[in-house]
């Protein structure tokens, strides 16, 4: 490798003036406001937030400036590792919700079809897979974790805004997967014994006195189990369903299009390194 942004002069980067630099720094600000994803619309709102930073890191890349000619192999190696992180957790979202999305219209075609024998052996398929699910994102969480830059030199400084980068998304991409998984309380509940909180609740109570609204991945898991146990009718879950697919919808729509950025930023980032 011929180069590398890694060992930049002070004076050949951007100053925290430059408008790509203070558009990132706006950005940061905004993600880091209000991390907590409540609702679907406010992670659809991260996904396209993350998006126009990723926009904005391109042009960075693209600025001459940033390249000198001394080497730093593992910090360069990192860089690239980091831009994979974020990539992989974004294919394990679409993965995730692909699965459920197969899932779900297998429920609502039988569903449509009323009193068809397949309901309860689908249900359960269902709910197993969301399990399966829960593990894939959990392997996720374990993986995700960002490595530190050895030291503060000023001559790191586009690496650095990179690694805040990685930090940044890899919150995003956990919030979404978290919001997918349900609840915290629900992987330390039994499937009984969240519907029954779910149902009667409307809220799940976690182990330290927290409180989780439920959203529609939960519900439609709570809907399920009380179907099978005839407490609520058919009705009540196809409207859980519906509005389940629309959550699915918005969701894969931001991670095509942060999908396509993320490509686009890594081949940047590659140039930048290579030239």
């Amino acid at each position: 490798m011929a180069s590398s942004i890694c060992h930049t002069r002070s004076n050949s980067l951007p100053s925290r003036s430059h408008p790509f630099v203070s558009e990132i720094d706006e950005h940061f600000c905004r993600l880091k406001a209000n991390s907590e994803a409540t609702s679907s619309s406010s992670v659809c709102h991260k996904l396209n937030g993350l998006q126009d930073l990723y926009d904005c890191v391109d042009k960075l890349l693209l600025l001459p400036t940033l390249v000198q000619e001394k080497n730093d192999h593992e910090c360069v190696n990192e860089l690239l590792d980091g831009s994979l992180r974020i990539f992989d957790l974004c294919s394990t979202a679409k993965d995730v919700l692909l699965q459920i999305k197969e899932f779900t219209q297998e429920l609502q075609s039988i569903l449509r079809r009323r009193g068809d024998v397949k309901l309860i052996s689908e249900i359960k398929k269902y709910l197993t897979s969301r399990k399966v699910v829960r593990k894939a994102i959990k392997k996720a969480f374990a993986n995700s974790k960002a490595k530190k830059l050895d030291n503060d030199n000023e001559s790191q400084a586009m690496a650095r805004i990179l690694k805040e980068v990685e930090a940044i998304s890899l919150t995003v991409f956990l919030s979404l997967l978290s919001f997918i998984s349900g609840p915290k309380a629900q992987s330390r509940l039994s499937g009984w014994s969240l519907v029954s909180k779910l149902t009667h609740n409307k809220q799940v109570a976690s182990e330290d006195g927290e409180t989780d609204q439920a959203n529609e991945f939960a519900k439609v898991d709570a809907a399920l189990l009380s179907l099978i146990d005839q407490k609520i009718c058919i009705g009540d879950v196809q409207k859980q369903l519906k509005k389940l697919e629309f959550c699915i919808q918005d969701f894969d729509e931001g991670l095509d299009c942060l999908s396509r950025s993320l490509i686009k930023t890594r081949v940047s980032l590659l140039n930048a390194l290579n030239n």
